[in-house]
């Protein structure tokens, strides 16, 4: 991104967003200040993506996660976020289309990037995703989902496979689309608070 420090968006990068995410113009050049206030080099670390997250969940610990998230952004892999793949990222995880939503899923829970997803996978997501619930939360749980193995086991036996089986992303998402338990089940729901967060900052 040649100009991240200009403080405007190139006309190329604006047209992008806004046929690919649910952005209008005005929102954009709002994100986009707000993002240069937040990262002045027009990139954002890991390190910083992991404290807004931690921002967000005061009473849980979302590094983890948060370091999940970011590796299934950081297209490139050059270990930052420039501000193409964080609003591609906010718009995702905000409410993009179930299509794009599940590809990014498949990408948060391939882990090592082969194109595939273990059952280890499924199982190191999902703990990620556990110690966001803080843990009177915990307790409301359904009981065959109230432990990271357990909704990881519910989750892996649900696609049929063999313990030491893999998910291709075609199977995945097919499988997610036929199940909207599933759905549920592989992502966390955030809550109000950092919708209404987001919010905020776009003001």
């Amino acid at each position: 991104m040649g100009n991240s420090k200009s403080g405007a968006l190139s006309k190329e990068l604006l047209e992008d967003l806004k046929s690919n995410t649910k952005y209008n113009e005005a929102e954009l050049c709002v994100w986009y200040q707000s993002f240069l206030k937040e990262c002045p080099t027009g990139r954002i670390t890991k390190e910083q993506f992991e404290g807004i997250y931690a921002s967000f969940f005061p009473n849980a610990d979302p590094t983890e996660y948060a370091r999940h998230v970011f590796r299934s952004f950081d297209t490139n892999a050059d270990g930052q976020l420039d501000f193409k793949e964080y609003i591609v990222a906010l718009h995702l995880t905000s409410g993009g289309k179930t299509l794009q939503k599940l590809e990014w899923a498949f990408a948060l829970y391939d882990v090592d990037g082969n194109g595939t997803i273990s059952k280890n996978e499924i199982q190191e997501i999902v703990k990620s995703i556990f110690n966001m619930i803080p843990e009177e939360d915990q307790k409301d749980l359904p009981e065959d989902e109230n432990t990271p193995d357990k909704r990881a086991d519910k989750v892996w036996d649900f696609f049929g496979k063999k313990e030491d089986g893999k998910d291709c992303r075609r199977e995945f998402i097919q499988g997610v689309m036929d199940n909207k338990d599933i759905l549920r089940l592989i992502q966390y729901d955030e809550p109000q608070k950092i919708k209404d967060k987001l919010k905020e900052k776009k003001q």
